[in-house]
């Protein structure tokens, strides 16, 4: 088979987790073709976002020690990984040649006294430049050829929106095929960065935060993998998050459509862009874990069982915005010009309610964005087409996802229902028209009763 395996970085962040997934590795590529693809270490991408903050205020003393830090620990894991000596010495002279372009970018962005979101994506990208180093040499240590590689390298070409590239698929294509096949000829196996690749020019670009299973499925779509696997820290896709929900249960099989819901709603094992790849290939991906490696985790593929619901998701902390004014009422435009005036701003929308008389829309946004979204409708819109803005802080979405839910009679009074029981008021209701998913706000405080609720309404333990 050829597989390309994705494994995020709280998996490959500790040296006997590095030498677990080698031998595992080492296993699969002695019957099937593999790509390797890498998140960061726990920690680092978070770091260099900090490092950035420092670049910010000019704080470089602040912003070098933070980069001693990230030195350090991969210096560490190095030592703690490899026990061949000269695979050692092959490995540490590829980190210090990393080690000392990141000191040297910081250098030059300090000097220049800006970050621009190119620095950014060029400062970030560290962090998979740095791992695959490290999961690649522990690959050559047990025995198997390796080559570790960027997004960049193995030939993943964007557009130059940077902070959120897209893939430019036909060139893509070709190049990752022809470098990835002349790999598997030499019996290696090529280890890439994730969240990565480059724009026409060569400039390194990132497809966001959780961008590496992304990166896995460009991979994957390019090479014609028969599977993909996104190795985590968890089983797999659970019918609620089992910190809620004790008897929350692991997934067999889902929709890709229903995971995409999924990721939007609060699942974090995926990144919502996932999937687009994979659409017309039809590739099969599987969620699994890489401590419980028999364990074959969630199948994602094109059609699964039509459960009426198959998961509760719930997204806390976010802010719901109230945008009221009688001259919204039948003004064309009005809607629009509320989203670009957040558009402009940087602020994701994550769900939208407008009543019929068009007399009022609510928005729902993250905490953390809550404050900056006010200000600019405030600044852009208020007494213009917007007369009043209310704010609801600490709310929370809980979503039901389920092909089934298509068509089925009940499924909302139900749902109702179930979270009136344990007095949980209900502030804002959607529902998109593919019917896969039904979403509600509820305050931070009700959120784990009525997820609870709704997890035993379904049933959703007796599953699969």
């Amino acid at each position: 088979m050829r597989l390309v395996i994705k494994y995020g970085g709280a998996t490959i962040s500790a040296g006997r987790d590095i030498q677990k997934v080698a031998r595992h590795l080492g296993e699969l590529s002695k019957k099937n073709q593999i790509v390797v693809v890498c998140s960061a270490t726990n920690k680092t991408t978070d770091e260099l976002l900090e490092i950035s903050e420092y670049i910010r205020r000019e704080d470089k003393k602040k912003a070098e020690q933070l980069a001693m830090k990230i030195i350090k620990r991969h210096k560490q894991i190095a030592r703690q990984t490899i026990k061949k000596p000269d695979v050692h010495k092959k490995l540490l002279a590829r980190l210090d040649e990393d080690f000392a372009e990141l000191l040297a970018i910081i250098d030059g962005m300090v000097l220049l006294g800006e970050v621009t979101s190119r620095t950014m994506d060029y400062l970030v990208s560290f962090g998979e430049r740095l791992s695959v180093k490290l999961v690649s040499a522990a690959i050559s240590d047990s025995g198997r050829r390796s080559s570790p590689l960027t997004g960049k390298e193995v030939g993943i070409v964007t557009d130059s929106n940077f902070g959120e590239s897209k893939p430019l698929m036909d060139t893509t294509r070709l190049r990752v095929s022809k470098t990835v096949d002349a790999l598997f000829l030499k019996k290696t196996v090529p280890v890439v960065g994730g969240f990565a690749g480059a724009d026409q020019h060569g400039h390194v670009t990132t497809f966001g935060r959780g961008g590496s299973d992304y990166s896995a499925t460009i991979i994957g779509s390019c090479i014609k993998a028969d599977e993909i696997w996104l190795m985590s820290d968890v089983d797999g896709l659970m019918t609620a998050d089992p910190k809620i929900v004790k008897n929350a249960k692991l997934l067999n099989e889902v929709s890709y459509l229903e995971a995409i819901e999924m990721a939007l709603f609060g699942v974090k094992q995926i990144h919502p862009r996932t999937f687009e790849p994979l659409l017309t290939k039809r590739i099969p991906i599987k969620i699994r874990s890489s401590v419980n490696t028999k364990n074959e985790g969630t199948l994602v593929s094109a059609s699964s069982v039509r459960d009426t619901v198959k998961c509760v998701s719930s997204v806390r902390d976010n802010g719901l915005v109230d945008v009221r004014g009688g001259s919204m009422v039948g003004t064309p435009g009005t809607a629009a010009k509320i989203f670009a005036t957040l558009a402009k701003a940087g602020i994701n929308v994550m769900m939208i309610s407008q009543n019929p008389s068009e007399s009022s829309i609510t928005i729902v946004v993250k905490n953390v964005d809550l404050d900056k979204a006010v200000g600019s409708l405030e600044m852009e819109l208020l007494g213009k087409i917007i007369k009043k803005i209310e704010v609801t802080t600490n709310v929370a979405i809980i979503a039901l996802i389920g092909s089934g839910m298509r068509g089925t009679v009940g499924v909302a009074s139900r749902v109702f229902g179930a979270v009136e029981k344990k007095k949980v008021n209900v502030s804002m209701i959607t529902q998109g028209s593919s019917e896969l998913n039904l979403a509600f706000i509820v305050k931070n405080s009700d959120m784990n009763s009525a997820v609870r609720a709704l997890h035993d309404e379904f049933a959703l333990d007796e599953i699969n």
